[in-house]
């Protein structure tokens, strides 16, 4: 067997990954990453990219006021009796330091979410914008023969297969018909991606998670770390003491034993695509299989399973395993379902989400996580499976597109032809076609159409918080996210439980340490992203809760192997 020698092996490419690597790297570590798929990124690459970073200095240079007491607030807050104090407090201690190092030292650099509110920003301590982060869009020439390496974005939330940054550029697009400013961005948008696929086969303008990850891949390409691709970790080796002294990773070339000076971090994805795990750990999910996420295949809990293997132990309860997120299915041309993340239209004026019932269950422009736990709520108590249907009247369909369907001009018949939209002329046609109580969802929308047309919502409060409004359409008064459904034909598409990320993992410590039973550290092991418990504890304060810890915890990790203070 080969044998291969240095100070830090990580395991996994996501975002927290990577993020170890490079810090670990920029303090005169020999770092080695490795990957079991044949791309790089994981989730992160097909993620928004968001990062949830309190206090960062981004935000304060423009302009806004955040403070770490307030900031603690807000998670003890929302974490409740799962609130993890150090490491809570060792993320928000870090988190400012770690993006000046970031922004000053790597290839990494940000944009404020400006309008980015917490979830619960009414909440002690919550902020309506300044807290998350995402990655400045990218040229991905920079990575040289790198870039086919690189995992391409989710297929279902581009466009032809070009990346649309969110914020402005998204508004962008869906006023591309009715603004001539938006046309000619757009227009040149377009002109760009057609360049790169006819010279290059693939879109060389990233944002979003993609641009995270090829910013991280640049920086580790600038401080010669080796990322090992089709490579995975089959055993972790422990020495004396039990402390993890290496690892067996299956190359291309051979089995390889990685020996280290200073320890291995795990951060492979978490386990979303671990159908046994699931079933144990999602009570939505009879058998693990009606769960579904956009995860890249790989992320199985290898991770989870290694910690195990050394006596690691793992945090199962919070209260929920994972950032819920509704998901619908669009057929692919060779008869595949897809993934549909519902992150932008169920804000939009003009929509409303029902059970089989025929009834509203929640404010749809609360977050995916929190949708979605009333959608479980509301299916247990109807003793019914875990489904809705979002509905949209076609005028706010064409304006605001209803999932993978986009707005017009875009055509939209073959996915009626392929039953992923559902339509109907009548209120009471399409309740038929979807198999829902005709009669109770012709009152629904009548209720809610009764108390739209003036901008209300008495019943769920759509359109009530600065995060409702800011996914909403500013345009539309006097709330941004209310609008009647009245002009058919009408249409849904369905909506199942997926995720964004799992939260139950390794027990850790303020240092990124994995634990054992007994709340020692398990010497020579870490874990970082969703491979680690999530400091969030089972909660979604943010966008980017889970990305800013992992990169967060990524300079903590390397801070701490290489006995720095700071």
């Amino acid at each position: 067997m080969k044998t291969y020698d240095c100070d830090v092996l990580v395991v996994g490419t996501g975002a927290a990954g990577l993020a170890t690597a490079v810090s670990a790297a920029h303090r005169g570590l020999k770092v080695l990453v490795t990957e079991k798929e044949p791309v790089y990124g994981g989730t992160t690459a097909r993620s928004g990219g968001w990062m949830w970073l309190p206090v960062n200095g981004p935000a304060k240079r423009a302009g806004f006021k955040d403070s770490i007491e307030d900031a603690r607030l807000y998670l003890q807050q929302e974490a409740g009796e799962h609130f993890d104090a150090e490491r809570v407090d060792a993320f928000l201690e870090a988190a400012p330091k770690a993006v000046e190092f970031y922004e000053t030292s790597t290839a990494l650099q940000f944009d404020v979410g400006a309008t980015f509110s917490d979830y619960h920003p009414d909440k002690p301590g919550g902020t309506d914008g300044g807290r998350s982060l995402v990655a400045r869009p990218y040229d991905a020439r920079e990575l040289g023969e790198d870039v086919k390496r690189l995992r391409p974005p989710l297929r279902e939330i581009t466009f032809l297969g070009m990346m649309i940054g969110s914020g402005k550029e998204l508004q962008h697009f869906f006023n591309v018909t009715r603004s001539p400013i938006s046309a000619f961005y757009v227009g040149g948008l377009l002109l760009k991606f057609a360049r790169d696929m006819i010279f290059q086969g693939r879109p060389m303008r990233l944002v979003n998670g993609n641009a995270l990850i090829g910013r991280l891949a640049k920086s580790c390409q600038d401080k010669k770390v080796p990322i090992w691709t089709n490579s995975p970790v089959t055993k972790l080796i422990t020495g004396e003491g039990g402390r993890v002294s290496g690892a067996v990773i299956d190359t291309p070339g051979g089995r390889c034993e990685v020996r280290v000076a200073k320890g291995v971090v795990l951060a492979a994805g978490g386990f979303p695509q671990d159908i046994l795990r699931r079933k144990e750990l999602m009570p939505h999910t009879q058998t693990g299989y009606e769960h579904v996420t956009p995860a890249p295949p790989g992320n199985t809990g290898d991770g989870l399973r290694l910690g195990e293997s050394v006596g690691s132990a793992i945090e199962t309860s919070y209260p929920h395993a994972a950032a819920w997120v509704p998901i619908s299915r669009p057929v692919g041309s060779d008869g595949t379902l897809g993934t549909f993340p519902h992150f932008v239209d169920r804000y939009k004026p003009g929509f409303i989400a029902v059970t089989r019932s025929g009834r509203r269950f929640t404010n749809e422009a609360n977050s995916y996580h929190d949708f979605c736990q009333a959608m479980m709520r509301q299916c247990a108590e109807e003793g019914t499976e875990n489904a809705a249907w979002l509905i949209a009247d076609h005028r706010s369909f064409r304006k605001y597109g209803l999932g993978f369907a986009k707005p017009s001009p875009v055509p939209y018949k073959s996915l009626i032809k392929s039953g992923y939209l559902i339509s109907g002329q009548t209120l009471r046609e399409l309740a038929e076609k979807i198999g829902m109580d005709g009669a109770q969802f012709e009152a629904t929308v009548a209720t809610y159409n009764e108390h739209a047309r003036k901008g209300e919502d008495p019943e769920f409060g759509k359109g009530s918080t600065a995060y409702n409004r800011n996914l909403g359409d500013a345009k539309h008064q006097p709330n941004p996210c209310l609008a009647p459904l009245d002009t058919g034909p009408f249409f849904a598409v369905r909506l199942h439980i997926g995720d964004l990320g799992t939260f139950a993992g390794l027990k850790s410590n303020g240092n990124g340490e994995v634990l054992n039973d007994a709340g020692k550290p398990v010497g020579g092991l870490y874990a970082a992203g969703n491979d680690a418990a999530s400091i969030m504890g089972g909660s979604y304060p943010g966008p980017g809760i889970t990305l800013g810890p992992g990169i967060t915890f990524g300079y903590i990790i390397a801070r701490h192997m290489s006995g720095a203070n700071s």
